[in-house]
């Protein structure tokens, strides 16, 4: 059980738990999460941590699109954000990257979903480790991480 699926509980949060073995020559792990579970790209998503250098940020965005940093800067209030090092995305979630969760993180941060997830019955994010996504509504995880939903994607 992953500290994610530990705080849904707590929460009395109901979610899917989806299972897949994770191919450890493949590095874009939302696209193969999508493909090995045979769920639609429009219900997957990927969770990244961006930083202003002062701060850190979660932002959760479709795994088939690309973050729109300035976007996402100024729906933070911030004037430059950048991808977070590896190193420090992990040391700050407790999750190693492609398994890393919105849910559960060491320390809660400010977070954005984006808002193509608002009309979704069921989004699925990764569940705390790579080979495991969970499935919830999209308005449950903006209420358990105080996420607020925001156009954050890159035009493709």
């Amino acid at each position: 059980m992953t500290p994610a699926c530990r705080l849904l509980n707590q929460q009395k949060i109901s979610y899917s738990i989806h299972e897949y073995e994770h191919d450890p020559a493949c590095s874009n792990f939302g696209l193969e999460a999508a493909q090995k579970l045979n769920l639609p790209l429009e219900q997957v998503f990927k969770t990244l941590l961006v930083t202003d250098d002062k701060q850190f940020y979660v932002t959760i965005l479709l795994v088939s699109h690309t973050l729109n940093l300035k976007k996402a800067a100024q729906t933070l209030a911030c004037k430059k954000l950048h991808l977070a090092d590896i190193k420090d995305a992990e040391r700050i979630t407790g999750y190693l990257v492609g398994g890393i969760s919105p849910v559960g993180q060491k320390k809660r941060l400010t977070a954005l979903i984006d808002a193509s997830a608002q009309s979704l019955a069921v989004m699925y994010v990764s569940g705390g480790r790579r080979g495991l996504d969970i499935g919830l509504k999209p308005q449950d995880l903006a209420a358990v991480i105080q996420a607020r939903f925001a156009d954050i994607l890159d035009e493709h």
